[in-house]
């Protein structure tokens, strides 16, 4: 979990101690500036007000001389040729000379100067900024073991997490969560969220189970009547005293019969596993066409409308069949359930299949939505249930193909699969 929990714990610490570190230095520093200027700065005055007051009872005193202060008195009228180099440009005022790592005050009174040098001894300093060092030790030792006593909270939801990450969706294998196998370190709620999920799990995996019990037992049982009915027109056919109105309507129960197979064929194709190949085999895309074409055609008995149909050359394809037969008649039957008048053409070239129509069209927003389940556009006919286009897209999807509809309200439909 490479964004996870005990990750963002961890940059949150390491924030921390890093902040609490720039405050600790920005304060030593802040300390470093009061001591020097403000501190110092007063003794050194408090030293130089002492020193006069003593001189106008005693003229002859000498200079502080001590392990710190070391001073230096100007008389009014001689020269600075007993002071030390360094301090002969100073004016009056406080000074820090870095060269000599010293302070210091020029203090003049009835002209004569008082010059007062601290003597900064590197101790101070070493023993200050050791002091400093050992605040921030102290902040990110406590950090760590703040961040380790957070971890070892987080941690069981962590592990949960990357046991939950690793499962299949379609078989959850939640057997580590059992309430035997869980780790001592799993409490409170995240032994409750384990057990929940671990509940979860069992209910999805027997959900699976009976949708797969279903689908195998419901193709099973649709294909037993269907194969008692094409038989039984089958038979009925060879009867050479059949009217014509009779072996029409046979061969539309035989035709019906066929389409319901390759529904059945479509649905288990969707309810298969996905990494489950489908079964294919090489077919014409243009035989596929004809044939639906042929079915459709009496949809559009007694309206003014011509269906047309164009194969380019042979368009052989490697795919299940059935499901081309599914779509084709899906994109083909809307075609004409909702063209009036002009014509419904189906069109086929190479990697596609387009089905154009003179029909109602559809807005923008039914256009926006057709593929949703049990969508109907209003204003539209009372036919189907809106899960013809939707079941149509999911199995393009499933064998790899595209389905594109472009329509305008009043103008017509165009529906376009590419298949390769």
């Amino acid at each position: 979990m490479p964004y996870g929990l005990p990750r963002k714990i961890r940059k949150a610490f390491i924030v921390q101690a890093l902040l609490a570190s720039l405050a600790v230095l920005l304060g030593g520093y802040l300390m470093a500036l009061v001591l020097k200027y403000g501190l110092l700065n007063a003794v050194l005055h408090n030293e130089a007000q002492y020193y006069w007051q003593q001189r106008a009872l005693s003229p002859g005193l000498a200079p502080p001389n001590t392990y710190n202060i070391r001073g230096y008195l100007q008389p009014a009228g001689q020269g600075q040729d007993a002071l030390p180099e360094p301090l002969r440009v100073l004016q009056p005022g406080f000074h820090e000379l870095l060269a000599f790592d010293q302070l210091v005050l020029v203090d003049q009174q009835a002209g004569e100067r008082l010059y007062l040098v601290f003597q900064r001894v590197p101790l101070y300093r070493v023993v200050f900024w050791s002091g400093v060092l050992l605040v921030l030790l102290t902040i990110h030792a406590v950090s760590w073991m703040t961040y380790r006593a957070s971890w070892r909270l987080v941690a069981p939801v962590s592990w949960l997490a990357r046991k939950v990450s690793l499962w299949d969706p379609r078989h959850p294998d939640a057997s580590e969560l059992a309430p035997d196998r869980l780790p001592p370190e799993v409490q409170g709620e995240t032994r409750q969220l384990a057990l929940a999920l671990h509940r979860m799990a069992g209910k999805v995996t027997a959900h699976v189970a009976r949708e797969r019990d279903f689908t195998r037992d419901a193709s099973h049982e649709l294909r037993t009547p269907l194969t008692v009915i094409r038989m039984a027109s089958d038979m009925a056919l060879t009867d050479s005293g059949l009217t014509p109105r009779l072996q029409r309507s046979l061969q539309r129960i035989q035709r019906a019969g066929r389409d319901m197979e390759a529904v059945i064929d479509a649905f288990l194709l969707l309810a298969r596993e996905v990494d489950v190949e489908p079964q294919s085999e090489l077919f014409d895309v243009g035989e596929v066409v004809r044939y639906e074409a042929a079915n459709v055609e009496e949809l559009l008995q007694g309206k003014p409308v011509q269906l047309r149909v164009r194969i380019e050359g042979g368009q052989m394809l490697m795919a299940p069949p059935r499901v081309m037969h599914v779509v084709v008649a899906n994109l083909l039957r809307n075609a004409c359930l909702y063209t009036d008048a002009g014509e419904v053409e189906v069109q086929v070239t190479a990697g596609r299949v387009v089905v154009r129509d003179t029909g109602i069209g559809m807005s923008r927003e039914a256009l926006a939505r057709i593929f949703e389940p049990f969508y109907r556009a209003e204003g539209g006919r009372e036919q189907g249930v809106g899960l013809g286009l939707p079941i149509v897209r999911r199995l393009c999807e499933r064998c790899g193909w595209r389905i594109e509809l472009d329509s305008h309200e009043g103008q017509g439909t165009t529906a376009t699969l590419h298949y390769r």
